[in-house]
């Protein structure tokens, strides 16, 4: 038998043996060559026939697609000319989901100034830890959320129509302010490159601190380019409707609503917050057809006694956290007439990595999808480091050109931890990709319980008690034991009514797991906490845990 040539790929699985590098089975997508290039250019410069760009749920607002970018020219001239906002400047962005969001973060990467966004449930210590950070020029928010912002010196432009003389000092304009006054035609004072930074967003920090992930305009570009691409919404096609629901604040909704859907002629409807009824409200008066969510949003619309109305709504894409089978089936047979997709991807990937694009590709549970356009991927064993085939687990490292190439803000310890001079993006995350080309997601690799030598993923456990019928939520997480190093302790949300006991739980588990997986401790709880995108915050429930030790 002749040997294989060294650049064979395997067609099914899209693994080369030479290389050890897995390769996207999906088309790849095309990207501008131009060095001098800024994400806002791209994005407004994009043809299609939509006409309404963005929608205020509650009010009913609309904002053509001329006026958006009318918006955004006239709030660039007058950062650069009122507040000498320039190119390297970092502007801080502390707001619910609002119209002013995706206007605020497109005028400021036209600028090629950098965006830093912020979680508005954030603690001011929290927020104050970030600005010490990102030492941002200027912050936009809105009324409530001025006690936040503790620094005595940062200027503030209110993201509001109005102000009063009994308002914050700090305040130097309102957005209406800035708006008006600026001209419709921008004049850039600095040319923006493709590998300028453009995004400045904070690692969820589930695990440990959050680290500031530095994006370039060449990331956000792929990134919108990829989205469209999904979608297929390139082109002069009808338009689609979307609910943002999701914050825009997280890689999700910033790559999403803020920035890569505008380039398609898609109108997105925005809640300021999630809220079950206002959003199935939305999704009828708006005629919406896709709603992009996160997990707890899927299981409060699985949860609902009935079947929600959906009118003509036809994709549901989950993104930010796995779905476990039940939720899927469970799902489907609720609402059959809504496709569910799933999406992977980290702040440090830009919100990209692989995905379902079809009902089919999402009919093999457990998956998180095929690799996006575009992108490689290497199994690696953590211990040795040596590139694994398919159907091995191992780290998941990625390489695209969504990845982010400048590593994370003033840490040159942590981003030689996870970005090598070759690309190559360290995810943290245990996976492994199959004989198909389809990646799973078996669990984070800093989560990982050592219970005597032995290695247990918290994922695999949380999925067998989600199967139990009087279990709605549960994480599990290391318990530190003398003897055992760690042991798994669960903490299990149950059904209203329920009388489940910690004993029946662990019975439950020790029946269909090794010895060494079995759940030795047990805690009830009204809720399991998890971050915007429905990342379980472990490292919040082992400090509970440990609190009392």
């Amino acid at each position: 038998m002749a040997a294989e040539p060294s650049s064979f790929i395997d067609p099914r699985s899209g693994f080369c043996p030479s290389t050890s590098i897995f390769h996207s089975k999906r088309k790849p997508v095309p990207l501008p060559t131009s060095p001098h290039l800024d994400v806002t250019t791209f994005i407004s410069s994009r043809s299609h026939s939509g006409t309404v760009a963005l929608i205020d749920a509650s009010s009913g607002r609309r904002l053509s697609f001329s006026d958006l970018w009318r918006s955004v020219a006239s709030l660039s001239s007058s950062l650069s000319s009122s507040l000498s906002i320039r190119k390297g400047d970092v502007v801080l962005l502390l707001s619910p989901n609002s119209i002013y969001f995706p206007i605020v973060s497109l005028a400021v990467l036209s600028l090629g100034a950098v965006l830093t966004t912020t979680n508005p449930l954030n603690t001011p210590q929290e927020i104050a830890k970030q600005i010490a950070d990102s030492r941002p020029v200027i912050a936009f928010t809105i009324r409530p959320l001025l006690p936040k912002l503790i620094s005595p010196s940062l200027p503030i432009v209110l993201l509001e129509d109005d102000w009063s003389s009994d308002d914050d000092s700090r305040i130097v304009f309102t957005i209406r302010d800035l708006i008006s006054s600026g001209p419709d035609r921008f004049h850039r004072p600095e040319p923006v490159n493709q590998d300028d930074p453009a995004t400045l967003l904070y690692s969820s920090g589930t695990t440990g601190a959050s680290k500031g992930v530095v994006s370039t305009h060449r990331n956000l570009i792929s990134m919108v380019q990829i989205i469209l691409n999904r979608f297929k919404l390139e082109g002069d096609g009808a338009p689609e409707t979307f609910i943002c629901t999701v914050p825009m604040f997280h890689v999700y909704g910033l790559a999403a609503f803020a920035t890569g859907l505008l380039g398609s002629g898609s109108t997105i409807v925005i809640l300021s917050k999630f809220e079950l009824g206002e959003m199935m409200r939305a999704i009828r008066v708006y005629s919406a057809t896709y709603l992009p969510i996160v997990p707890p949003i899927l299981m409060a619309m699985l949860n609902t006694e009935k079947a929600l109305p959906v009118g003509s709504l036809r994709r549901v894409l989950s993104g930010g956290a796995p779905l476990s089978r039940e939720m899927i089936e469970g799902f489907r047979e609720k609402y059959p007439t809504v496709e569910i997709l799933q999406g992977y991807g980290l702040t440090e990937s830009t919100g990209i990595g692989a995905s379902t694009d079809s009902a089919e590709e999402s009919r093999r549970y457990g998956t998180a999808g095929l690799l996006s356009p575009n992108t490689e991927a290497r199994i690696v064993e953590p211990e040795t480091g040596k590139s694994l085939p398919v159907n091995r687990t191992g780290e998941l490292w990625l390489r695209g050109p969504y990845i982010m190439r400048a590593g994370y803000f003033k840490n040159p310890k942590e981003t030689r931890s996870t970005l090598d001079s070759e690309g190559w993006l360290r995810t943290g995350d245990l996976c492994y990709i199959d004989d198909d080309g389809y990646l799973f997601v078996v669990d984070r690799l800093k989560e990982l319980i050592k219970y005597k030598g032995y290695q247990v993923p918290p994922a695999e456990l949380e999925a067998l008690l989600l199967t139990h019928p009087e279990i709605t939520d549960a994480a599990v997480i290391p318990f530190p034991d003398k003897e055992a190093g760690q042991y798994p302790m669960a903490y299990i949300v149950r059904k209203a009514g329920s009388g489940l006991s910690e004993a029946a739980v662990m019975e439950f588990v020790g029946k269909q797991v090794a010895p060494y997986k079995k759940i030795r401790r047990v805690a009830f709880v009204t809720e399991i906490p998890k971050n915007p995108s429905g990342k379980i915050l472990r490292k919040d429930l082992i400090k509970l845990a440990t609190s009392k030790l």
